[in-house]
């Protein structure tokens, strides 16, 4: 009996480890949510990710993104001074409390937004750029609909919902992906969004970045996070770990708490799971011989170097297998297909780039062949 007890209770251990149950994604409680790797835009998590929601703050981020393409485009400076108007100075919510007339630092202006989330610093912005913020607004919808995001529509620039027109502000988490991830793309605009503490005014108005995984969270690159009675609390967060950016968007969770601990598992699950790798080929690519062309090879270099989105599980069995073209020939235009380069793990294609030309080769005239028969007769000789 005694040993027949023992033999069960070593078994409990074993049996115990069949029965548990490995997720392969994170639990959140977020009713709207999706992780998107930001080089390569890569959907890596998803849960009711279209569902059309108010994005309270959030919004900001196309309002900014607007900013910085006018301020790379010259249409507006980093060395303008904003005033602010009588309209921008009435929006509530949270901001420095502009007055009217007011004329502040483009600076300022934008690191008010990205730190502090300030309302009346959005408006005059939007004002600066465009005129009115109505005018800023179809700007904003028309470049939303420029990047697919099919399931938005703003009606202003601050995601304010306190007017009834405000019904019909919405986006979803997917949407909000595609925009963080475009405005990710002007280095400017990162000056700003892992402050965690500022000030403006000469050092008369401190800032605190609403975002508190800029300094909770290590990696953290932004962005931006928003609350209303309506929208619940919504963040759009960005951070960094050996080489790969990761954007979590949350929508509609219950307590502020709530959406960064969903944000942060989003974020584990995504730098634990995933990485970057620079396909490049194992050994340097062999010159591919031209027939009948001016000259008598092309170099072959990969169409793309961009990096390749793979599970890190699958990482110790990489390969990089090319495939080229014995010869060509002639006329060979830049860029034509010479081979492929492919990513492999375990026998599972996991990319294929392109080789192709990496410069032109004519092709012989008659008189430049006869040319060089008759050279090569000569030789010969």
């Amino acid at each position: 009996m005694t040993r027949r007890f023992l033999s069960l209770l070593l078994a409990l251990p074993l049996a115990a480890s069949l029965c548990v149950k490995v997720s392969a994604e994170p639990e959140i409680a977020a009713p709207s949510a999706i992780l998107m790797e930001a080089a390569t835009g890569t959907v890596l998590y998803e849960k009711n990710a279209h569902e059309r929601l108010r994005p309270a703050s959030v919004t900001k981020i196309m309002t900014l993104l607007l900013v910085m393409e006018a301020l790379e485009s010259g249409r507006i400076s980093w060395d303008d001074t904003v005033t602010a108007s009588a309209e921008a100075v009435k929006k509530g919510g949270s901001q420095i409390y502009l007055r009217e007339g007011e004329q502040m630092s483009m600076e300022d202006m934008v690191k008010s937004v990205v730190v502090a989330s300030a309302n009346d610093c959005a408006a005059a912005l939007a004002e600066h750029v465009a005129g009115s913020e109505s005018a800023f607004v179809e700007e904003m919808n028309r470049r939303a609909a420029e990047l697919g995001m099919a399931d938005t529509h703003f009606v202003n620039c601050t995601g304010l919902d306190d007017l009834p027109e405000a019904a019909e502000h919405l986006t979803s988490a997917a949407d909000i992906a595609v925009m963080s991830r475009e405005l990710l793309k002007h280095d400017a605009i990162r000056k700003y969004t892992n402050i965690w503490m500022d000030s403006v005014r000469g050092g008369e108005f401190g800032l605190t970045n609403t975002n508190k995984l800029v300094r909770f969270y290590d990696g953290t690159t932004g962005l931006k996070t928003g609350f209303t009675s309506a929208a619940g609390y919504c963040v759009s967060a960005t951070a960094r770990r050996d080489g790969m950016e990761l954007i979590a968007v949350v929508m509609h969770c219950a307590t502020s708490p709530e959406r960064f601990e969903a944000a942060k598992a989003l974020l584990n699950h995504g730098f634990a799971t995933y990485a970057l790798v620079q396909p490049q080929p194992e050994t340097p690519l062999a010159a591919v011989p031209v027939t009948l062309g001016t000259s008598d090879a092309v170099t072959p270099v990969p169409e793309s170097d961009a990096p390749v989105l793979i599970e890190k599980s699958k990482r110790a069995d990489l390969q990089m297998k090319t495939e080229l073209c014995e010869e060509v020939e002639a006329p060979v235009a830049q860029g034509d297909r010479l081979g492929t380069l492919t990513v492999e793990s375990g026998g599972e294609v996991l990319a294929e780039i392109p080789i192709v030309a990496g410069s032109d080769v004519a092709r012989l005239t008659w008189w430049d062949a006869t040319v060089r028969l008759l050279r090569a007769l000569c030789c010969a000789a």
